[in-house]
């Protein structure tokens, strides 16, 4: 081989590295800063700004009833927090787009969904690796959940609670 070819080689190969190298750090930077939470609060009063001023509607009955109701997270790395429930569906995982953000290894990307239908909240995973349970049961299709029962999202358990 030409002394050219071995020097275009040697190039290279420690181009590969460096790529190498980087690659490594941007996936420890991202391990040890976390995923990026997004603000939703300050981009709903944002949103629905303009729409204040427009006069306001009684909820309706079905909604009076779901307002009371809320998910809090009984295990895991995030014990304690509460999730106000509405009329729109909670999506559970890793995602920074997810309604619940999970800092949990065991959980997918979009793990899990909690979504009301005809009066009562349904879970329904959402095709994840490790599965999601409602007790000790895992959740093949959309399954109702009662106030109290526990359901198993990788490491962390969240129940619907009023």
């Amino acid at each position: 081989m030409s002394e050219l070819t071995i020097t275009l080689l040697r190039l290279g190969y420690l181009a590969l590295l460096w790529i190498f190298v980087l690659s490594a750090i941007a996936v420890l930077r991202r391990d040890l800063y976390g995923t990026r939470i997004v603000e939703r609060r300050a981009a709903r009063k944002r949103a629905a700004a303009p729409e204040a001023s427009a006069p306001e509607a009684a909820p309706a009955p079905r909604q009076q009833r779901t307002q009371n109701l809320r998910l809090v997270v009984t295990e895991g790395p995030l014990t304690g927090t509460i999730v106000p429930l509405a009329s729109s569906s909670v999506l559970i995982g890793r995602a920074p787009g997810c309604t619940l953000v999970l800092d949990d290894d065991y959980s997918s990307s979009r793990h899990a969904r909690i979504f009301p239908q005809g009066g009562a909240w349904f879970v329904e995973d959402l095709g994840s690796t490790n599965g999601t349970f409602v007790g000790d049961q895992r959740v093949e299709a959309p399954t109702q959940l009662a106030t109290g029962t526990p359901v198993r999202v990788g490491q962390s358990v969240i129940e619907l609670q009023r």
